[in-house]
């Protein structure tokens, strides 16, 4: 397989936060399926019907044919489509299998931990996954919208519907401002332009507009849509009465539940602890990327129409990097392997299409997303997608216990790239284990997601006892006092300092204690100054209870190996 191609066409975006969105009104009554005709979309802001953008006459039928004929076009052979599409082959996302899909009942519904944790050791499998949520939230978004939240209002990005050339000539970086709308006249500006692409403001068959978004794309005509990102609030209702809003699968209440560790979090951050709208319309779509720090993160599609994912698993989260450096941008890469192309992806720019993963032998998943349904992508697991009409969506961040191996993997990489941490990881691990030792463990629970938290805090101690021993050998008469603030980060890589930090005079602010080469090169001789937290050995203490269970000495002295290896060079 050769990886080096100089030319990709990748589409370059601006979408800066949560890349979530949703469809629908009242989801459970008729549950739409994917490839079926779907029915003109409701309108989210009034009962009354709508009128019409063309003839209401034969309209019923005139729609039953125009459905009919779109499903032809669909499964038409590739003859017609190539005489539709230029030399466009959508043969590639038939290939694309499509990811695991879960009904919970109500009594499975009440507790999403507990589900999600169920759910996990399959679902995580394909990077993401659909929960259908039984309950049906008797409020719609668009009331709670322009209801509750009086003055709604809300400024678009406008995205550029094609592909651009990666090479030295194409560094620009789609940024454009949009309009600021109300619900409403976004919900009819997206409408009508969907009616004038396809003469009909309904959802056509997903399979159709998937074909016909990497179409346009391919083209490379100059048209753009609009998408509403980052938008702050909420469309679940503050009524007592609603059964979803009241559930705890609400996104404004989910960060903050007993098993959420972000809940430890002291000042709220939006788009991780609070939730944020996304608002879209046709073809509005949302780049390829990890979430900050590699987090879970929770999708709820209230309104409107569905929205197509795609998902690449964590186990090829780096098979995904290295196809992605060689085969999309390699010569506009600052850094050098697969840390470069995460570098660039995290500015959620970068769009191609799945096509190139599956060239490449790298799992890709796809999920159609429905109003009611939750999409939930795991830990480190690369996503994109896009809309295929009108919708609103909501997304928020998550963490249970198993995400915290992959917390230290980012919490690492972030330091390699010296990229400022959007969470304190050091501070949530080591207060979580604290209390994590003074649970009393029932004897049905899951013990897998606690077993991933105790042996990333056994291993953050024990590099830092690492560190410290470094810094003293090469560095005797360094002075040692005791640290009770909470967070700081680092002046060199910035990584964040919860256990303890280095001071002396030739940096006017704190080191990392992983800098110790540099502090045995320093000339302050006696000014060194080591500030280690004074509850450090009481966190030892719980670290050597921990690696005392079953399993966990072992997967720790295997984890620090690899780990050194990272910080023997001072990153």
């Amino acid at each position: 397989m050769s990886m080096m191609k100089r030319k990709k066409t990748v589409q370059k975006k601006t979408l800066k936060a949560r890349h979530t969105l949703s469809s629908g009104t009242n989801p459970h009554n008729e549950r739409l399926k994917q490839d079926r005709p779907s029915i003109v979309i409701p309108a989210l802001t009034s009962t009354k019907p709508k009128r019409r953008l063309h003839s209401t006459r034969n309209s019923s039928s005139s729609l039953h044919l125009l459905q009919e004929a779109v499903l032809t076009k669909c499964s038409s052979g590739s003859q017609e489509e190539d005489e539709l599409a230029g030399s466009f082959n959508p043969g590639w996302m038939d290939k694309i299998h499509h990811c695991p899909v879960y009904h919970p009942s109500t009594d499975e519904f009440d507790d999403p931990f507990v589900y999600l944790q169920k759910i996990a050791p399959e679902a995580s499998k394909y990077g993401i996954c659909k929960v259908v949520s039984p309950l049906i939230s008797s409020i719609p978004a668009g009331v709670v919208l322009m209801k509750e939240k009086k003055g709604f209002k809300f400024t678009t990005q406008v995205q550029p519907l094609r592909l651009a050339t990666w090479d030295n000539d194409d560094k620009i970086s789609f940024h454009f401002r949009g309009r600021n709308y109300t619900l409403r006249n976004f919900e009819s500006m997206a409408n009508q332009e969907a009616a004038r692409k396809y003469c009909v403001s309904g959802c056509l068959p997903s399979a159709y507009l998937e074909r016909e978004f990497w179409n346009q794309m391919e083209k490379g005509k100059r048209g753009t849509v609009e998408y509403a990102i980052n938008v702050d609030g909420s469309a679940f209702s503050r009524s007592s009465g609603d059964p979803l809003s009241g559930s705890k699968w609400n996104l404004k209440e989910l960060p903050r539940l007993h098993w959420c560790t972000l809940r430890l979090l002291e000042n709220a951050i939006p788009g991780v602890t609070d939730p944020m709208l996304y608002i879209g319309m046709l073809f509005s779509m949302f780049a390829w990327h990890v979430e900050d720090h590699y987090l879970y993160s929770i999708n709820y599609h209230h309104c409107g129409a569905p929205k197509t994912w795609y998902g690449v698993p964590s186990n090829a989260a780096l098979q995904f990097e290295n196809v992605v450096q060689h085969c999309v941008y390699d010569r506009l890469l600052s850094v050098d392997g697969e840390d470069g192309a995460f570098n660039v992806l995290a500015e959620k720019t970068t769009l191609f299409p799945p096509k190139i993963l599956l060239q490449h032998g790298v799992p890709v998943y796809k999920a159609v997303q429905m109003p009611g349904e939750f999409v939930i992508t795991f830990p480190r697991a690369y996503h994109a997608g896009f809309s295929h009409g009108f919708n609103c969506g909501e997304a928020v961040n998550f963490a249970a216990a198993d995400w915290y191996p992959f917390g230290a993997e980012a919490s690492h990489r972030y330091a390699r790239l010296r990229k400022m941490p959007v969470i304190p990881y050091e501070e949530l691990l080591c207060k979580e284990a604290m209390l994590v030792s003074e649970y009393e463990i029932k004897e049905n629970a899951d013990l897998v997601p606690l077993r991933c938290l105790k042996i990333s805090f056994a291993c953050l101690l024990r590099l830092h006892q690492y560190a410290r021993w470094s810094i003293k050998k090469s560095r005797p008469s360094v002075n040692i006092h005791p640290k009770s603030q909470g967070t700081i980060f680092c002046i060199i890589c910035r990584r964040e300092c919860y256990l303890g930090h280095l001071m002396c005079n030739c940096y006017t602010d704190p080191i990392c204690l992983f800098h110790g080469s540099l502090i045995s090169k320093c000339p302050c001789g006696s000014s060194c100054n080591l500030f280690i937290r004074d509850d450090i050995r009481e966190m030892e203490d719980v670290a050597k209870m921990f690696e005392q269970e079953k399993g966990i000495h072992r997967e720790v002295e295997r984890q620090m190996r690899r780990w050194l290896l990272s910080v023997e060079d001072g990153r």
